[in-house]
């Protein structure tokens, strides 16, 4: 049984963030820069929201909203869904995917650990399968 733990120990602990009173288009840049699809919204150290190129497009582009004089706070999803350091990596993929979600910060006792999408999942998965594949392969030409 694979965790989120093990999947950050494999892609790493950085999170990329923003604060709630930053414009979209600082947003923007800053996915853009960081190649990524999501900023976690943070006041201090706590979790306010997530804003997604997805919210990017809904609530500025498709309504005529200017980037640079628009908030985070505008347009972000208050409502972020975590997951521990200690959930499945299958519960996490089944969660993201019944939720329609394409990222899940990680928390450990409230603390924020990291920040996964639903790539990094999939490429740790298939990692392991490869891995389980060639333990297999082995196995079989060994007998």
């Amino acid at each position: 049984m694979s965790t989120m733990r093990a999947v950050l120990a494999d892609k790493g602990y950085e999170v990329y963030r923003i604060e709630p009173a930053a414009t979209v288009f600082e947003a923007i840049q800053r996915m853009v820069d960081r190649n990524c699809g999501a900023l976690l919204v943070m006041r201090d150290d706590n979790i306010v929201g997530i804003v997604t190129e997805r919210d990017y497009l809904r609530n500025i582009a498709l309504k005529g909203r200017s980037s640079k004089t628009t908030e985070v706070w505008e347009i972000m999803d208050g409502s972020v869904i975590v997951v521990e350091c200690d959930t499945d990596v299958d519960e996490a993929l089944a969660l993201m995917t019944d939720r329609r979600i394409r990222h899940l910060p990680v928390v450990s006792k409230g603390r924020l650990e990291g920040l996964i999408s639903i790539g990094d999942l999939v490429k740790f998965k298939t990692k392991e399968q490869a891995f389980q594949i060639n333990y297999l392969e082995e196995y079989i030409s060994a007998r």
